[in-house]
Parts: structure tokens; C-alpha cells; sequence
């Protein structure tokens, strides 16, 4: 987590966070520094794309380069569904253009290489666009809570760090990836069905409350991934094992018709978080139920402010995501890895 400051500095802090004007990312401007990371890191995707094809057809294998983890990447097609349920009002209708979604959550496997340098082999194998880009910093607790690493979900990060994950898998693999937009991650839940998994099938398809018990978590936890059956586009544990963040400040819908999507971030708070968990009942084991992401999440962290990585009590939220088959301008490139505001208002 992020290192402690003094009560002065700590207090200085919290006052310009509950008094400084929030931005929206339209507005905010661009980082120098940064910027030129992102343009970096967008020459190398193009030049790696002109050896590849870029039409999401078929699913394709990545191992994250110097090391042995991998995982997979399933087609979504173009397409346009009704956004929306009889709870999530109104509903309407969107257009997708194609993309590719990671079949299963990011594993630890995965998340570890991006939080300490050496597990990835980067100290031999330097590279300066990874080598500038933000990465966690150690956390005071181990993330997992003891309920394990090889082939589970990753866990407790905050949209922050899912973005920044995001952007270093982006410079190691050449790859432009995200967090998926709402309507993306619901559109990809849906895979072309109108319709909700059917009660009596879900044990089938997700791990939630009734089903996740193992010793010793009595009261559930979170499984290794893809161990339920998957969705008909190929993807694995959209709903339960762990919620999943997507790009977009939670905020009503709109009626109106929209064509991709993305309700870009004005606030810390609240985001929304897909999917349903090991921890919920079979209300939020639906593509399209919401939760808005929350400062609670951060409850027991005891640091002031508040660690911008870590969500120690949010031991059920995870991620996966998105490459889409049209690569974005080098300011939506920017705006999607710092999505948000990072500083929590307290």
C-alpha cells in the first residue's frame, strides 16, 4: 500500500482532497510525462499490429513475454443488444463494435508479475516503457488473505490499479487492453441471449453463495478460474467467483440509442462493478445487475489517505479485460488508463 505520511503532510492532503474541484476526464489535462508513455507504447502496438491480423475471429493464446503465465483471449463480435433489465431502467439500445474479452479474470498468476518487477524478469530483460509506467506499492497485508494464488482470480485492487494493469500488460505484450466498458462487459455476459441463466442452472455456471463454501472459508470464497461451465461466446466465470470492474462511473442510464458506450469518470466514487461474487446470492448472479463501487471498500486500511492500490475490504472484486479490434487515439488510450480520480475526497 501506499507509504504513511506524517500528520501534517497527512492532514494537508485530506483538505486539498475535500476541497479541491473534481475534474472530469474530458476536462483534465493531460500529463506530459505520461502522454508521452502512452504515445509510446501506442507506436509499438502499431507496429506490432501490422504483422497481425486485427478482426477478432477466433480465441488466441498470450504468455506474458519472460515468463510462463498465459491466457486467453475469445472473440466478441459487432453487434446490438437492449442494454438493461425491468430493475435497470430504461433500457436501450446499444452498438458494439468487435472485440476480444480475456475468458477468464486476471489471475494472481498474472497480477504478481505486474506488482513486483522481479517476478516478471524485468530487472534482466529492462525495457523503458515498462520501466516507466505506475506500479503498486508493496501492501502491508498478504492480498490474497490466504485463500490462494495459482490458477485464482486476483483480488482487492482498486479501478486505479486495474487500469495501470491494464497499461503495463498493453507495453509487455504490445496488445492494447482495458477494463471493458458497461455495456461491453454486459453485452459480452449476455453472449446474444435475452434471458438470464435460469435458477435452477446456475450452480452450473457461477460460484456464489450457496455453492462456494470450502474449508477452511466456511463462509465462502473465491475459486480457481474456469471451473464452471462457460458462457456460448467462451467466456468463463462472468458471473460469481469475483465482481468485476469495468470503465465506467456508475450513473443512471439514458434512453436514448448510443453506440459504444463509455460514461467517463468524474469522481472516485462510485463505479460499476459487474458480475456478482462468491459472496452474493443469486439477485446480483445476473449480467445485468449494477453495483456501484464504494469508499467502504477501503475500511480497513489505516492509512490516511487512503492507499490508491489496494481495497483491503473487497475481498470478492476482481477484473478481466478487453482488446478492442479498433485501436483508439492516443487520448482515449490516456484517458482509459487514468481513468478516474485516484485520490479518495477524505
Amino acid at each position: 500500500m501506499t507509504s504513511r505520511l506524517s500528520p501534517l503532510v497527512a492532514v494537508a492532503v485530506l483538505a486539498m482532497a475535500m476541497t479541491a474541484p473534481l475534474f472530469s476526464q474530458a476536462d483534465k489535462p493531460f500529463d506530459p510525462k505520461e502522454m508521452a508513455t502512452v504515445t509510446g507504447i501506442r507506436s509499438l502496438i502499431e507496429e506490432r499490429a501490422k504483422k497481425t491480423a486485427s478482426a477478432p475471429s477466433a480465441a488466441y493464446k498470450v504468455t506474458i513475454p519472460n515468463t510462463t503465465v498465459t491466457y486467453t483471449m475469445a472473440p466478441v463480435p459487432a453487434g446490438e443488444f437492449l442494454m438493461g433489465s425491468a430493475d435497470n431502467q430504461p433500457q436501450h439500445k446499444v452498438r458494439l463494435g468487435a472485440f476480444w474479452m480475456q475468458t477468464h479474470e486476471v489471475t494472481w498468476d498474472a497480477y504478481l508479475m505486474f506488482m513486483f518487477a522481479d517476478q516478471a524478469k524485468e530487472l534482466e530483460h529492462r525495457d523503458p516503457l515498462v520501466d516507466a509506467l505506475s506500479r503498486p506499492t508493496a501492501p502491508f497485508l498478504e492480498m490474497s488473505f490466504g485463500r490462494g494464488n495459482s490458477g485464482y482470480p486476483a483480488i482487492s485492487m482498486t479501478q486505479h490499479a486495474a487500469n495501470k494493469f491494464a497499461q503495463w500488460l498493453s507495453a509487455k505484450t504490445g496488445e492494447y487492453y482495458r477494463l471493458p466498458t458497461e455495456a461491453e462487459w454486459e453485452y459480452a455476459c449476455r453472449a446474444g441471449s435475452t434471458t438470464s441463466i435460469p435458477p435452477g442452472q446456475l450452480d452450473e455456471y457461477a460460484w456464489y453463495a450457496k455453492n462456494s463454501a470450502v474449508a477452511p472459508f466456511t463462509g465462502g470464497t473465491y475459486h480457481k478460474v474456469g471451473t464452471k461451465q462457460a458462457n456460448a461466446w467462451g467466456l468463463y466465470d462472468m458471473l460469481g467467483n469475483v465482481m468485476e470492474w469495468t470503465l465506467d462511473q456508475h450513473a443512471p442510464y439514458t434512453a436514448a440509442p448510443a453506440e459504444n458506450p463509455w460514461v467517463r469518470s468524474s469522481a472516485p466514487y462510485p463505479h460499476a462493478v459487474r458480475g456478482g461474487s462468491w459472496n452474493d446470492d443469486e439477485a446480483r448472479l445476473t449480467c445485468m445487475a449494477r453495483v456501484p463501487s464504494d469508499l467502504s471498500w477501503k475500511k480497513l486500511d489505516p492509512q490516511l489517505p487512503k492507499s490508491i492500490w489496494y481495497m483491503t475490504n473487497a475481498q470478492w472484486l476482481g477484473f478481466r479485460l478487453v482488446r478492442p479490434a479498433t485501436l483508439p487515439s492516443v487520448e482515449d488510450m490516456y484517458r482509459a488508463w487514468n481513468n478516474g480520480v485516484a485520490l479518495d475526497p477524505y
